[in-house]
């Protein structure tokens, strides 16, 4: 087992790639903390992992809220003695918005999930893995919308955002052996689009030029196995990479 009593975070842990990414890690011998809002998804996770050969433990919280970012890797150390590794999963999408049309209120939304939150995981976790002083690994599930115009400016920003300090991270703090790559999945079946609602038209007639080129979408388990990978000692010599999963769809 590539995880065997690695202690993990997981957000957005109750559907898609963060539920997927659950359930293989838990299987490969990881104990997980498994983070969501939503408590009833998070109860039927955890009893159908009850057999597997990690633990899982759930956190009912908002990654746009501090105090939860820091409560969940909290829990990690006092649950499983340490933290070996952060994902930072959750997400969300904006409305497909081109800049004429941003409103004040989907940028605070967007950007408070998906930049403001890792960025308070990421800021816990570093405090953490220097106190242990043995180094640690974050996985930060981006997108190509970080480097494609696929979406909204907004949420294409907070991708971008999330990439740099990502980034960072592993510029920072290589000599303490802390390491940060990314996940820039493409086209995933998940619920992140049909949870965005109606989107503004204009913008989305706007990047159907670079939507059209997409290729069939992905699965979860694609952005799972490419976690596992980057959470596991096979990628120990990997730092600052981000890495795409998405059928070839930023190869033009």
């Amino acid at each position: 087992m590539k995880l065997a009593n690695k202690s993990i975070v997981v957000t957005g842990a109750s559907a898609g790639m963060g539920k997927s990414i659950v359930e293989l890690f838990v299987n490969e011998g990881a104990n997980v903390v498994a983070v969501a809002r939503r408590a009833e998804r998070l109860a039927a996770l955890q009893e159908s992992l009850k057999d597997a050969p990690g633990k899982l433990v759930v956190f009912t919280g908002d990654v746009s809220k501090k105090e939860d970012n820091e409560a969940m890797i909290d829990l990690a150390v006092s649950e499983f003695g340490k933290l070996d590794v952060l994902v930072n999963n959750a997400g969300v999408m904006d409305d497909m918005a081109a800049m004429a049309d941003v409103t004040d209120e989907k940028y605070d939304y967007v950007m408070d999930i998906n930049v403001y939150g890792p960025l308070c995981s990421m800021r816990k976790a570093c405090q953490v893995f220097l106190a242990q002083g043995n180094g640690g690994s974050i996985v930060t599930v981006s997108s190509v919308g970080s480097m494609h115009q696929a979406a909204g400016a907004v949420y294409c920003a907070s991708k971008a955002a999330v990439n740099a300090y990502s980034r960072h991270v592993a510029f920072t703090y290589m000599k303490e052996g802390i390491r940060s790559n990314i996940i820039a999945p493409g086209g995933i079946a998940t619920e992140i689009a049909s949870s965005m609602g109606m989107p503004n038209m204009d913008g989305f007639a706007r990047v159907k030029p670079v939507q059209a080129l997409a290729p069939a979408p992905g699965q979860p388990s694609d952005i799972a196995n490419a976690a596992l990978f980057l959470a596991s000692d096979d990628s120990a010599y990997i730092s600052g990479a981000i890495l795409p999963v998405d059928g070839g769809w930023t190869a033009f």
